[in-house]
């Protein structure tokens, strides 16, 4: 039986091998060895933030308490501003009858986010803010732990990693496409016959072609998180329009001030859209006539407009702030998306002057409002489960590729042992209009391509030291 080298023609001979294959094998190596790194962090990171979040939250919302008649709203903020010694700026409400409160409380040491039992108004659980694992995991996950301006290079570098991601999936397919007498089965089923090298490769080529959907999602929703992408380019283009806020009053703050965490809680949507201001007659009819605008009279607002279950209510922020009422799924409020909404409330009149919902949003805020909590494994048990399976089997798919070129590798050899580099490639139109296409779609990821394909032309063909250690 004859064996055909993948990327040669059926009548075999050096002269026709295809170029194209060495070359697209070749990108799809190097960029692995960068981004594998990265896949087995975000998977463990990811994990990491699945568990603390949708499984074990660790701030105490899915403590049991024992259903009765509840403390009224105000005596239960203030006996946890009096546990704290502080002053409470956020309410969030429990899931259930059998679940305690969340409040947010200042003190001079920094905010403390305190468990409730709403009938005794005794605290179940008191923990600062951000000191969590989720939050440790988030800050590694997107930022690489950097601060200050450091961040911006953190972020910048899980961009560049994740859209070099999405170039490792597409060569990788091209790849794995049936060619020289295989049929699409190879792509789908592992040759567990095989031994070696050669079943490493197989697993590593069925299991890349499972998962390749669900890697392009969580990569582009990740990266409607970056810095450039997303916050540059994207959010930036479907952020929700405050214009449609008849005649209101706009506040120089953005939604965006409102997190406080690297846990990131407003809708994308609506981040950089400005806030509606407090102080005017603008708005419609909000709280009860008369009565005083605070948290009883905003708490039972929210509860007429339909927030029953878990919602948050943000205290104003200074003079001009206002109350805001909330569910967002991505903060883990409610497992729907399409129940996410968010309604200002004007801290003098108690008018509400903004009511969005999730049909407000254009096409890219509704697919983020799915595609954020489905990425971090909030809308149900289901999507917790699938979402550390699929980090599972990331890690399994970078570890796989490890020791194909492990195996492959020449033992002893102090060189990388990467695919050849064809002396002339076919650059056919195919080709190139895709290239051109994911570099003008994700701009980091052009400009990753255009340096590296300097460095491979460049520095590797006028310095054969590092061209025979990087070959």
């Amino acid at each position: 039986m004859s064996t055909q080298t993948p990327g040669q023609t059926a009548e075999g001979g050096a002269s026709r091998i295809n170029k194209l294959y060495f070359a697209v094998w070749r990108w799809h190596f190097y960029a692995g060895l960068f981004v594998i790194p990265f896949i087995v962090l975000l998977s463990v990171t990811g994990i990491i933030m699945v568990w603390f979040s949708a499984i074990s939250p660790e701030y105490g919302e899915r403590l049991h308490v024992s259903a009765g008649a509840e403390m009224p709203i105000i005596a239960q903020a203030e006996a946890a501003a009096a546990h704290a010694g502080g002053t409470v700026d956020q309410y969030i409400a429990p899931y259930s009858a059998e679940n305690p409160a969340l409040f947010r409380v200042q003190t001079e040491a920094g905010a403390r986010i305190l468990a409730l039992d709403p009938a005794t108004g005794t605290v179940l659980r008191d923990t600062a803010e951000g000191d969590t694992w989720e939050e440790w995991a988030n800050h590694l996950h997107g930022e690489l732990m950097q601060v200050g301006e450091a961040k911006f290079y953190g972020d910048l570098l899980v961009e560049i990693a994740a859209s070099v991601a999405l170039l490792l999936v597409v060569t990788g397919l091209y790849l794995a496409w049936p060619r020289g007498g295989r049929g699409f089965s190879s792509m789908l089923v592992p040759d567990l016959r095989a031994q070696g090298r050669a079943f490493w490769k197989s697993l590593h080529l069925s299991i890349g072609t499972w998962v390749s959907v669900f890697l392009i999602i969580f990569l582009i929703s990740g990266l409607s998180w970056a810095g450039i992408w997303g916050g540059k380019f994207v959010q930036a283009w479907s952020t929700f329009p405050a214009e449609k806020w008849d005649a209101v009053p706009l506040s120089d703050a953005t939604h965006a001030s409102m997190n406080h965490t690297a846990s990131e809680t407003v809708p994308w949507a609506l981040e950089q859209t400005p806030m509606p201001a407090s102080g005017s007659d603008a708005g419609v009819a909000g709280t009860a006539e008369g009565a005083p605008v605070d948290l009883a009279s905003v708490t039972a607002l929210a509860r007429e407009l339909g927030f029953d279950g878990r919602f948050q209510l943000a205290f104003p922020a200074d003079e001009s702030g206002v109350w805001t009422i909330s569910r967002d799924s991505m903060s883990n409020d409610s497992p729907d998306p399409t129940s996410d909404r968010t309604v200002h409330v004007d801290r003098y009149t108690g008018h509400i002057l903004a009511d969005v919902k999730f049909a407000d949003y254009g096409l890219a805020g509704k697919a983020m409002a799915v595609g954020i909590p489905f990425h971090m494994g909030l809308m149900g048990w289901w999507s917790a489960a699938l979402n550390i399976a699929l980090c599972l089997i990331f890690i399994g798919l970078a570890v796989s590729s490890v020791i194909v070129w492990v195996k492959r590798r020449p033992s002893g050899a102090a060189r990388l042992a990467a695919p050849p580099r064809p002396d002339l490639v076919p650059l056919t139109k195919g080709v190139v209009l895709i290239a051109l296409v994911m570099a003008m779609a994700f701009p980091v990821l052009g400009l990753t391509l255009l340096a590296v394909l300097a460095f491979d032309l460049i520095v590797l063909g006028t310095v054969p030291p590092l061209r025979r250690a990087l070959s």
